[in-house]
C-alpha cells in the first residue's frame, strides 16, 4: 500500500508543473458513495483543480503473515483531509482485533500489527476508522470501513487424509490401468502464488506403478504383472507444493496394492498316462478311479470340467466332475466282459469353466491325459454288498477298534468261503488291517486327522478254494476331528518394551493357531499363567490378545529380558491349552516408541584412571591370589587325618561341629571311636569336670557284633546316658577331630571343672532331659529316622 502511494505521488509530480504541490488524503467520494484516493492540486493562480483517481481503492490494506521482525509490523496510514497538522484531530480504530492485534497512532493515523498473524486462522480483518475533533470529541468525518487482507506464505505442507491406502488391480492388466487416486490438501492460499499447488511423485513402487503428477492417479507401469509370481506391492506417494519446485514442502502416504486373480493359467495334468484296473464283474456305476488336474489360479478361475473326448471306451465309461474336490471320477457305464475286451484307452480332457476372452492369446485353457483301464478276468468272483464303502471314525479311537465291515459273497452255487485282505499299495503306512474271515476293518496304528483326513483303501475278497479270483472294493475312511491339539502362538514374536513405557501401553498383539478344525470354528482364550507385576494380557475376544504394561518405566540395566508365560486355551471338548512364553526385551526408544537399542551399555572405567594405575591394580590382585593359594596349600599339609575317615562309617544323621570342645578330657562325653570299632569298647571313665552326688558305676555294654546295625548300638548307649548323672547337658551329638598328643589347650567346656571348689548345679537335668530324649529319638532310628535321612 505504501508503495502504491509513493508511485501515485511520483506520477502526480511528473505530470504537474514544478510550482504545484500534491497532497494525498482520504475523504468520502460523494458521487460513487465509496472511499477513494482524491488528489487536490493547486496551481500558481490559486484555483483548485479536483481530480478523482478511479480504480484506486483506499479501503484495503495487505499484511504479510508469519512476520518475524522485532518491531511491530506496519500496516498503513489513515489521513483525513480535515487534518491541518495541528494535532486537533484524533484517529480512532475499531472492529476485528482493534486495540489488541491492531493499534493506531491517534495523532498520525499510522496502523501497526502487534503480533505475528496466521492466514490459515483468519484470512482478513474488517475494521472501522473515524477522525474526531480532539477537543469537542465530535466526528469530523463519518465512520469508514476498510479491510486488512493477510498475504499467504508457504508454511503448510500437503497432507493426505489417510496414512495407508488399500487398493487392488487385476493381474495381467495393460500398462496405464488406473489403480486408485490419492489426494493431498494444502492449507495455504490456492489463489496466491504456488503455495498450494501440489505435484505428486512416486518414491517407492517403480517400475511396477506410476502416478500422474497433477491428479494423483496411480496407474500400472509394467505389462502382464503375474499374481502367481508376486501378489502384494507397497507404493509410497509424495505430494509436494510450490508446483514440485525445490524448496517446496512435502508429505507422503503408503498405498498397499494387491493383484487380484484372473484366469490366465490353464489346467495341467501331473501325469501323461494313468493306469486303472477294474474287475469284469463290476456293476454299472462302479467308480474305477479318479483323475485330477491342477490350476495355478484360485477361486472360480480354477474351476474345471472333465470329459472323455476320445478313445475306444467312450461308450463303456463315464466321468463325473466332483465340484468340491475338482476331481474327475471315472465310472462303469456298461457291463464289462474280460473275454470280449481286456484293455480300454480313454482320452480325458480338463477345461476351465470360466474363461476370460482377454487371455485367449495365451492358448487353450484345457489339458488332456490318457487313462488306460484294464479289465480283470473273474471266474464268478465274490461280489461285495456295495460298490464302495464309506466309513467315518474319530481320530481318538484306540488301536484295534473296528471301524467298519465289508461284506462279500460267492455268486457260485458252491458258496465258497471268502477271505478278505487289504491292498497294501493303498495303505503303505499299514495303519489299517482287516479280519480275513469276516471283513472287519480295524486300526493297527493311531489315527491322526491332522496328518491325513482321508484314507482310500482297497479291500480284496478272494475265494478260499480259488484265491486267484479276487474282487476289489474301494473303502473310503474319513477321519473325524477331535480336539486333541492345543493352540499355540501363530508366529514367533520378537517383543520389546521401551524403558520409558507407561502403564497400560500396548507392546504386542498375539494370535494363535490350532491344528484342529471344530465345526463351530476356532475360539481361543488368552490368560497369564500367573499374576505378573510387569505385564498383563487383555483378550480381544477375536482370537487375538494384547500384551499391556502394568507399570511405568523399565530399566534394562536391572533386568534386560522378561519371560511372560501366556496360557492359550480353546473352546472345544475336551478343552486343550498350552503355555507359550513371550520373551520381552527392554530397549531404549525415542519419543515415538521406535526401538533404538536393546543392548546393555558396557561398564565404563573411570576416566581418571591411567594405564599405569590399571596395571598396578591387576598386579595387586595377582599377588593376593598367590598368597591365598599358598596359605591353602600349607593348611592342607598341616591338616591331620580326622577321626572319622568316611561318611559311610556313620549311617545316621550325626551332626559334626567344627569346635574343639574341651580337649582330650571332653572326648569322654562320647567316644566316637566306639562306632568305628564296637568291639573295642573301653571302660567308662568318670568325668573330671563335674562332681556327682553319688558314685555311679556305668554298666559295660556288650560289644555289638560286626553285623549289628550301628543305629541299634547308638540307641543302647543313649538309654544308658539318660540315667547317667555324669552325662553332659548336650542336646546334640558332637564329634571332635583328633587333636594330637600333648595338647597345651585347657578344657573349653562350659561346665564347671571337676577341680573347681563348690557344688555342681544339677538342675540342668530337669531342663535338658526332654530335649535329650527327643535327640535320642531322632538319632535312634525308627520311623523318624526315615525323615531325617
Amino acid at each position: 500500500m505504501i508503495i502504491q502511494q509513493v508511485l501515485l505521488l511520483l506520477l502526480l509530480w511528473m505530470c504537474l508543473p514544478h510550482s504545484c504541490y500534491a497532497e494525498m488524503l482520504f475523504r468520502r467520494t460523494t458521487d460513487h458513495q465509496q472511499k477513494g484516493f482524491v488528489a487536490r492540486v493547486s496551481g500558481s493562480d490559486g484555483k483548485a483543480l479536483h481530480r478523482q483517481k478511479r480504480g484506486w481503492m483506499w479501503n484495503q490494506f495487505f499484511l504479510l503473515e508469519e512476520y518475524t521482525g522485532s518491531d511491530y509490523q506496519y500496516v498503513g496510514k489513515l489521513h483525513s483531509d480535515q487534518d491541518k497538522g495541528d494535532g486537533s484531530l484524533k484517529y480512532i480504530l475499531s472492529g476485528d482485533g482493534a486495540g489488541t492485534l491492531f493499534i493506531i497512532d491517534e495523532k498520525t493515523g499510522d496502523i501497526h500489527a502487534t503480533r505475528r498473524i496466521d492466514r490459515e486462522e483468519k484470512a482478513f480483518y474488517t475494521l472501522r476508522a473515524q477522525a474526531i475533533n480532539r477537543r469537542t470529541l465530535r466526528p469530523v468525518e463519518p465512520e469508514s470501513e476498510f479491510v486488512i487482507k493477510i498475504h499467504d506464505i508457504n508454511d503448510n505442507e500437503p497432507t493426505f487424509p489417510e496414512e495407508i491406502y488399500t487398493a487392488s488391480v487385476p493381474e495381467m492388466s495393460v500398462v496405464g490401468t488406473s489403480v486408485v487416486q490419492v489426494t493431498a490438501t494444502d492449507a495455504d492460499d490456492p489463489s496466491y502464488g504456488n503455495s498450494a499447488r501440489v505435484i505428486y511423485s512416486i518414491l517407492q513402487g517403480q517400475p511396477y506403478f506410476s502416478v500422474e503428477p497433477e491428479t494423483g492417479i496411480i496407474r500400472t507401469a509394467l505389462p502382464n504383472m503375474n499374481r502367481e509370481n508376486r501378489e502384494q506391492y507397497q507404493v509410497v506417494i509424495q505430494a509436494k507444493d510450490m508446483g514440485g519446485q525445490m524448496g517446496g514442502l512435502s508429505g507422503t502416504t503408503t498405498v498397499n496394492i494387491t493383484l487380484t486373480d484372473v484366469n490366465d493359467n490353464p489346467p495341467r495334468f501331473p501325469q501323461n498316462t494313468i493306469h486303472l484296473r477294474i474287475p469284469e464283474s463290476s456293476p454299472v456305476g462302479t467308480a474305477i478311479g479318479s483323475v485330477k488336474a491342477t490350476d495355478a489360479d484360485t477361486g472360480k478361475n480354477a474351476e474345471m470340467e472333465y470329459r472323455i473326448v476320445d478313445g475306444d471306451g467312450t461308450d463303456m465309461f463315464d466321468i463325473v466332475t466332483q465340484k468340491d474336490t475338482q476331481e474327475g471320477i471315472i465310472t462303469v457305464r456298461k457291463p464289462l466282459d474280460y473275454e470280449t475286451r481286456r484293455l480300454y484307452t480313454l482320452k480325458v480332457e480338463a477345461e476351465n469353466t470360466h474363461v476370460d476372452p482377454r487371455f485367449y492369446y495365451l492358448g487353450p485353457f484345457k489339458d488332456t491325459t490318457i487313462v488306460k483301464i484294464s479289465v480283470e478276468d473273474v471266474d464268478e468272483p465274490p461280489v461285495f454288498s456295495r460298490s464302495s464303502y464309506l466309513f467315518e471314525v474319530h481320530e481318538d479311537i484306540e488301536v484295534g477298534t473296528i471301524i467298519g465291515t465289508v461284506m462279500a459273497r460267492d455268486p457260485d452255487s458252491a458258496s465258497s468261503p471268502i477271505r478278505f485282505s487289504l491292498d497294501r499299495h493303498t495303505d503303505l503306512d499299514r495303519i489299517f488291517n482287516i479280519h480275513s474271515g469276516n471283513g472287519s476293518i480295524y486300526t493297527s496304528k493311531p489315527l491322526d486327522r491332522e496328518i491325513s483326513q482321508w484314507h482310500n483303501l482297497s479291500v480284496i475278497a478272494a475265494e478260499i478254494n480259488n484265491p486267484k479270483d479276487t474282487t476289489r472294493v474301494s473303502v473310503y475312511v474319513r477321519i473325524l476331528d477331535v480336539n486333541d491339539n492345543a493352540p499355540q502362538f501363530a508366529v514367533f514374536y520378537d517383543t520389546f518394551v521401551c524403558e520409558n513405557a507407561r502403564a497400560g501401553q500396548l507392546i504386542q498383539t498375539i494370535s494363535a493357531v490350532d491344528k484342529d478344525d471344530p465345526l463351530g470354528g476356532q475360539k481361543f482364550f488368552f490368560s497369564l499363567a500367573a499374576v505378573n507385576p510387569n505385564f498383563t494380557v487383555q483378550d480381544n475376544e477375536d482370537n487375538t490378545a494384547r500384551i499391556l504394561t502394568r507399570r511405568n518405566g523399565f530399566s534394562r540395566h536391572e533386568i534386560s529380558t522378561y519371560f511372560l508365560p501366556v496360557v492359550i486355551s480353546d473352546n472345544d471338548y475336551p478343552i486343550q491349552s498350552s503355555t507359550g512364553t513371550l520373551t520381552i526385551r527392554v530397549c531404549t526408544c525415542d519419543n515415538r516408541g521406535n526401538m533404538q537399542s536393546c543392548n546393555a551399555e558396557a561398564l565404563l572405567l573411570p576416566a581418571g584412571l591411567s594405564t599405569g594405575a590399571l596395571i598396578a591394580i591387576l598386579l595387586c590382585i595377582i599377588i593376593l591370589l598367590v598368597i591365598v593359594v599358598l596359605f591353602a596349600a600349607l593348611k592342607r599339609q598341616r591338616k591331620k587325618e580326622p577321626l572319622i575317615l568316611s561318611k559311610e562309617d556313620i549311617r545316621d544323621n550325626i551332626v559334626s561341629y567344627n569346635d574343639e570342645g574341651g580337649g582330650e578330657e571332653d572326648t569322654q562325653a562320647f567316644d566316637i571311636g566306639t562306632l568305628r570299632n564296637p568291639a573295642a569298647i573301653e571302660d567308662k571313665k568318670l568325668r573330671r569336670d563335674i562332681i556327682p552326688e553319688t558314685l555311679f558305676i556305668p554298666r559295660r555294654t556288650p560289644s555289638a557284633p560286626n553285623n549289628t546295625d550301628v543305629r541299634d548300638f547308638i540307641n543302647q548307649r543313649l538309654k544308658e546316658h539318660d540315667i547317667d548323672p555324669s552325662a553332659p547337658p548336650y542336646d546334640s551329638l558332637a564329634t571332635y577331630a583328633y587333636e594330637g598328643n600333648d595338647s597345651i589347650a585347657e578344657s573349653l567346656s562350659s561346665l564347671e571343672s571337676g577341680t573347681t571348689e563348690g557344688d555342681q548345679n544339677y538342675d540342668y537335668l530337669r531342663e535338658w532331659g526332654p530335649r535329650f530324649n527327643k535327640l535320642a529319638e531322632m538319632y535312634g532310628g525308627g520311623e523318624s529316622d526315615k525323615d531325617t535321612s
